[in-house]
């Protein structure tokens, strides 16, 4: 088959199938098969498919049939100008995601120290790092697989030493480090901010959501409890112990959760608390400033 007849057929196929995008997934795929671009479609649609390519083209239609994200099929997803390694044990990262990370920047400066709960593929902290200077990142995370994702991924776009506490290696200044905790549990020391994109789906609504994130996404990194804030309370109450003073929280969240975290955030002490919206002009990110008077001296104990 020819290039140009091999993408009418996988259109035809993800059509068909009821996949969203169907167009746009079939070229993708094709792309990602051949090596090729957005163009090759018009000025090389007569070329002729080697056997192994259109078998290897095939399979991915047929996994994208089955709801498979295209993402994972490929093994990648762009977020903030870089290419992260994605699969089944960790949340595709999303564009609105990005949102968090731009307004993290406008407050970051060089030699900070970030703590980045439930991590994942390490987007969000290894952006941040990817961006800024002299930063120190740590990233925890309650699942090994997405550990291993997100420290492959440190590897590969920040070209630095890995360091992960399985490992018996305590973080250090200027690196960044990854430890399987359930948030707090095993982090030392104060952070000048810490970022989060928790699980903030209510558990009862899961069912509802499209196959590709119900079937094909950690449930781990979707279900936030009965009313989708059960790691937001955990997460601003605790941090206080974690924060220096005047360091910061930022928070993705769900697009009807702004007023409740908001009001979590103000009931631990958060000061200048504000909500940003997302591209669609939705609420997604919610960030404020610990009052000097809210520091806990737990953690700095602990630490010293």
């Amino acid at each position: 088959m020819t290039y140009g007849e091999i993408y009418h057929w996988g259109k035809h196929r993800l059509e068909s199938a009821g996949i969203p995008e169907a167009q746009l997934d079939a070229r993708l795929l094709l792309e990602y098969v051949c090596g090729t671009g957005r163009n090759d479609l018009l000025v090389h649609g007569d070329r002729m498919l080697e056997v192994r390519e259109q078998e290897r083209y095939r399979e991915l239609i047929d996994g994208r049939e089955k709801r498979i994200p295209l993402q994972q099929l490929t093994g990648v997803q762009e977020f903030m100008g870089l290419e992260f390694s994605v699969n089944e044990h960790v949340l595709i990262p999303r564009q609105d995601t990005e949102i968090l990370v731009e307004e993290a920047l406008r407050n970051l400066h060089d030699g900070m120290r970030i703590l980045d709960l439930c991590t994942g593929s390490g987007c969000i902290l290894i952006s941040l790092l990817h961006y800024s200077n002299d930063c120190e990142g740590v990233g925890t995370d309650i699942s090994g697989e997405a550990l291993e994702t997100a420290k492959r991924n440190a590897e590969k776009l920040l070209e630095r030493r890995v360091y992960c506490q399985w490992d018996d290696v305590v973080c250090r200044p200027g690196s960044i480090s990854f430890i399987q905790s359930d948030l707090f549990e095993r982090v030392q020391g104060k952070f000048d901010m810490i970022v989060s994109n928790p699980p903030y789906i209510p558990g009862e609504v899961i069912c509802t959501l499209m196959p590709e994130v119900r079937e094909h996404e950690p449930v781990l990194a979707l279900d936030g409890g009965g009313d989708g804030l059960f790691f937001y309370r955990r997460i601003t109450q605790e941090s206080r112990e974690y924060l220096v003073g005047g360091g910061m929280l930022f928070l993705e969240i769900g697009y009807d959760q702004a007023g409740d975290v908001r009001e979590l955030m103000e009931k631990a002490g958060f000061l200048e608390i504000n909500v940003v919206k997302d591209y669609a002009g939705l609420d997604r990110v919610v960030y404020g400033t610990l009052g000097w008077g809210q520091v806990s001296l737990g953690a700095a104990s602990a630490a010293e």
